[in-house]
């Protein structure tokens, strides 16, 4: 086993101001950047490490910045801290062609002067650099680099980073391991982290067991409230030849081949994790209280909806009976348990191996929404019901739509769950219906913004679930 390996680094003062006229150009540019529509006014370092010095062929710095922005309009226009990112910045004399794609910028003034800044995934000695650290459990500054001591991680494996990501990114080694690295980071115990691990010890199948993660130590906590230290990604095993399901749902859509015998193994797979979830972590009942505070919620980012997306006005009634049902069936006493989900299903977080088998991955929960709220126990018809949009988003993006497809696959995939969790989703149509309802109207207004020509997708559902009998 390889002995941890600790550093003490220096970073030089005013790195962050040589940078900030470059990252405010760059940083708002790339697809993990969750600001958009909204200028960078300026950034505050969380930490900065220096991984190798400027001073060789190739420097590295490791920062974790916060972007100042203005809020939305309505909010006073007042700069607020904004999102915490994880950058990884590389530092050359110049930019060898290969690398041209990844240019953040010529620096003018400051330590780094007369340098090129670039987005060191792109290059292999940077990639490897990480590697190696995780393999040894490196410390380098306030970073620690932790391995689980029964898995080995082997030197030498060819990095390559992935180009298919929209909210973090990933290098893949060799094919035999893949690194997610996270860009939007909060303190605290993060589930794509925590879930996977508790999987593993459960042995958990459906789910890469983490190899090793990447943890940065907070820092100016006081001792009688000492700051949670942040999570800055996973290496996990990388499963060789693996489709995800988004992309091979639509291949058979346009092949006119159905997907009820993939529908069905991927509702067993969904009910084996969640089956393990359960045991592995704290399940608790939902009664009327708690039951109403979820309806409040569902009901607040309703109206929300309604005043940006104006038209789900006239459906704005039917949605909402989707949740005062479920406050109604809590008055008479109804009850439900709620464990820790994946919180963000759908077809592109799940992987089909070559031999037929599938995996969920990525069990981050929705980044938009706080780190404490994802770790919240949730009913499983949670994960079910984003599912089951997935399906209907696969069916209706050919044209024609194939909304008889979309309900072949719904169908499938409840009966493939009930077969492995002895219950069918489907047997609780109150609850199912408004978390679908819920997902349904945060596609309404997540497409009316980001993409238009996509609103019709979400509309039919909304349709389909304001009528009185939304079968």
């Amino acid at each position: 086993m390889s002995e941890a390996v600790t550093r003490t680094v220096t970073t030089p003062p005013g790195l962050l101001a040589s940078l900030d006229p470059l990252l405010r150009e760059w940083l708002p540019r790339q697809r993990w950047f969750a600001g958009k529509g909204r200028p960078v006014t300026g950034f505050a370092l969380v930490t900065a490490t220096e991984l190798l010095p400027p001073s060789a062929k190739l420097g590295l710095y490791h920062l974790l910045v916060r972007a100042h922005q203005p809020l939305l309009p309505g909010h006073g226009g007042q700069e607020q801290p904004g999102d915490c990112y994880q950058l990884l910045i590389g530092v050359r004399e110049a930019l060898p062609p290969r690398l041209a794609p990844a240019l953040i910028g010529h620096v003018t003034q400051g330590p780094l002067a007369g340098r090129t800044v670039y987005e060191a995934l792109h290059d292999a000695r940077p990639a490897d650099l990480l590697l190696e650290a995780l393999r040894t459990r490196a410390r380098i500054g306030g970073l620690r680099f932790e391995r689980d001591p029964d898995q080995e991680i082997r030197s030498g494996l060819v990095p390559r980073l992935m180009t298919a990501e929209q909210s973090n990114s990933s290098v893949v080694y060799g094919d035999t391991f893949i690194l997610k690295l996270l860009r939007r980071i909060v303190p605290g115990i993060n589930p794509d982290l925590e879930l996977p691990l508790a999987l593993a010890r459960e042995g958990c199948p459906r789910v890469p067991p983490p190899t090793a993660w990447m943890v940065a130590d907070a820092e100016g906590a006081a001792a009688s409230a000492p700051a949670q230290p942040y999570v800055l990604g996973v290496l996990q095993p990388f499963v060789q030849g693996a489709t995800d399901g988004w992309e091979l749902a639509l291949r058979e859509l346009a092949k006119g081949e159905d997907f009820v015998a993939e529908a069905r193994a991927l509702g067993r797979a969904t009910a084996e994790v969640h089956t393990a979830l359960a045991r592995a972590l704290p399940t608790v009942t939902l009664g009327h209280s708690q039951l109403r505070s979820l309806v409040a919620g569902m009901t607040e980012r309703l109206e929300a909806a309604v005043h940006a997306v104006p038209a789900l006005r006239p459906y704005a009634a039917g949605l909402r009976s989707a949740y005062s049902a479920v406050d109604e069936l809590a008055a008479e006493g109804s009850t439900w348990t709620a464990q820790r989900v994946h919180g963000d299903l759908h077809l592109g977080q799940c992987l089909r191996s070559p031999a037929g088998d599938w995996s969920l991955i990525d069990f981050e929960g929705e980044p938009a929404r706080p780190l404490a709220e994802r770790r919240m126990p949730q009913p499983a018809v949670r994960d079910v019901a984003g599912m089951l949009r997935s399906f209907d988003y696969a069916a209706r993006s050919v044209d024609p739509p194939q909304p008889e497809w979309a309900g072949h696959c719904r169908a499938a995939y409840c009966s493939g769950y009930a077969e492995a969790a002895g219950r069918d989703p489907r047997t609780d149509p109150v609850l199912l219906r408004a978390y679908e309802t819920d997902k349904a109207v945060y596609e309404v207004v997540y497409e009316a913004r980001h993409r238009p020509e996509w609103l019709p997708v979400p509309m039919a559902a909304v349709r389909r679930l304001a009528a009185p009998d939304p079968t």
